[in-house]
């Protein structure tokens, strides 16, 4: 187990983006397993398989992610807040990786018929981890983007 007190030095993942669609539309795609099986991975190249969703307070996911070379990588985490279509809070947990829990909170705005989103991902044991999640989230919210403005 990774010592807790390492995650306090690394500043916190924080991106925004705006989307082209109403706060709720943005928000049931990050609620509904059938949407994050359609964008939820970094590249076009990647497939999603929604394992399990149960987004409530407590609830649990299971998401897997295949890299193009056949590689699965497996997320998971529980709820800590569900307010629709305003917040999601849950954690973050990479099977066979040692790099302990963090934290993922989503803030989505409305912005006359449109929506910003302001993520949040924190308690990374190092900054270089931080930054691979950012590039990861980056091109998560590309492929969100390109669902949502349909």
């Amino acid at each position: 187990m990774m010592a807790t007190g390492s995650t306090r030095d690394v500043p916190a993942l924080r991106l925004e983006r705006g989307f082209a669609a109403p706060r709720q539309r943005v928000f049931r795609a990050w609620t509904d397993p059938a949407e994050i099986g359609r964008w939820f991975a970094p590249t076009d190249q990647h497939t999603t398989r929604v394992i399990a969703l149960d987004v409530r307070l407590g609830g649990r996911y299971r998401i897997e992610m295949v890299s193009p070379s056949g590689n699965v990588h497996t997320v998971v985490g529980t709820f800590r807040e569900v307010r629709p279509p305003e917040r999601l809070v849950f954690t973050w947990t990479w099977e066979g990786k040692d790099m302990g829990e963090t934290l993922v909170t989503l803030d989505f705005h409305d912005r006359d018929g449109a929506t910003d989103l302001v993520l949040t991902h924190e308690r990374f044991p190092t900054p270089e981890l931080r930054d691979e999640h950012g590039t990861g989230w980056a091109g998560c919210l590309n492929r969100l983007a390109a669902l949502v403005a349909v």
